[in-house]
């Protein structure tokens, strides 16, 4: 599991996977989640504007698990 460190009170979905390097642009962000199989949680999520706090863990299919530090 990969840690993704955030110095706000939370990150979007969109915005940690360009910041974990799964995307390379923000914009990419939607084609992305409509392809991808992605978890939080244990439950699937598609929305990129899902905030995601500390704690909370993402598996993304291809690339891995992070968890919001």
């Amino acid at each position: 599991m990969k840690p993704v460190r955030i110095g706000t009170e939370y990150i979007t979905l969109g915005q940690m996977l360009k910041l974990t390097d799964c995307i390379d642009s923000g914009g990419q962000a939607k084609a992305f989640l409509a392809e991808a199989t992605i978890h939080v949680n244990g439950e699937p999520d598609n929305r990129r504007g899902r905030k995601l706090y500390r704690g909370d863990r993402i598996r993304v299919q291809g690339h891995g698990e992070f968890e919001i530090v």
